[in-house]
């Protein structure tokens, strides 16, 4: 596959503990992406973070360092990020939870796998 320059990103803010059923959301999202052969996805816990609900989530704080944030990032073609935007917004309905979805301009200049030897 290759990437464009002028691909998007989409990013999905949500929190760690989040559910689809008993599988964690990020990790839903993740293998959707990949069952849907989209170009690259990152799953990346966050330390600290508030959001709508203006609740502060962090690491310091033994008590509430169970909900960390998690963001997502996604990237491919504009087509494939805005159907996969769709089934992400279903997803998040599914698990009845709050976040936050961007969509983004991405400059791709390398896209590449580690070749063989």
């Amino acid at each position: 596959m290759e990437l464009k320059y002028d691909s998007k990103l989409l990013r999905i803010f949500i929190g760690e503990s989040d559910k689809v059923g008993h599988q964690p959301l990020y990790s839903a999202i993740l293998f959707a992406a990949r069952k849907q052969g989209l170009a690259g996805c990152s799953v990346l816990r966050g330390i600290m973070s508030f959001g709508a609900s203006t609740r502060v989530h962090t690491a310091k704080w033994i008590e509430i360092s169970e909900d960390l944030p998690i963001v997502v990032e996604i990237i491919d073609h504009e087509e494939k990020i805005n159907a996969f935007a769709h089934l992400v917004d279903e997803m998040l309905e599914k698990a009845g939870c709050g976040g936050l979805m961007t969509i983004e301009k991405a400059g791709v200049l390398y896209y590449r796998h580690k070749k063989s030897n």
